[in-house]
């Protein structure tokens, strides 16, 4: 991949990272702290597990691509609520999203291992985007079962209905 290919990707995907972050804010500040141990199965995560992993990870996947290194991730806690991580997130995600996005087309290009895998960094950027909709997707469909109010994502929710913006007038 060339640093000019590698730019324009990271523009596209960039965009897309800059509309889902603020998505997967509504859903982990949408958990009922009171049922934050709620799993549709025992062998599954529990709602807390995927707010504060997808969370940590989405950071964490900036971090390593600002750093040039992915070091095993740290299981700290953002807070003890899922506001409280949803605010973390809120102030992390989008100050390394940014950074990220200003690194200079050649750092774009490089290849990163992640894990043993070995991809220029623009496509992290991608995973980024893959595994913040994917947990997200998750974390949504256990929203409602544990009592609490499913945000709009890509349209309106029974609990968030889209509404068309108004009409400008002529």
């Amino acid at each position: 991949m060339t640093p000019d290919q590698a730019r324009t990707v990271a523009n596209t995907v960039g965009q897309q990272l800059q509309h889902e972050w603020m998505t997967t804010y509504k859903v982990i500040a949408a958990v009922p702290t009171e049922k934050r141990d709620y799993r549709p199965d025992p062998n599954g995560r529990s709602a807390w597990d995927l707010a504060t992993h997808v969370a940590g990870a989405d950071v964490w996947f900036l971090d390593g691509l600002l750093n040039g290194k992915f070091d095993a991730p740290d299981a700290k806690e953002q807070a003890q609520d899922a506001q409280g991580v949803a605010d973390w997130y809120k102030k992390e995600f989008p100050n390394r999203l940014e950074r990220v996005l200003a690194l200079p087309d050649h750092k774009l290009a490089e290849i990163r291992d992640v894990f043993g895998m070995k991809m220029p960094a623009v496509q992290i950027l991608l995973f980024t985007l893959v595994h913040m909709v994917h947990h997200r997707g998750q974390l949504s469909a256990y929203l409602r079962p544990m009592g609490g109010k499913v945000p709009s994502i890509y349209g309106g929710s029974y609990d968030e209905p889209w509404q068309a913006a108004p009409e400008a007038s002529a």
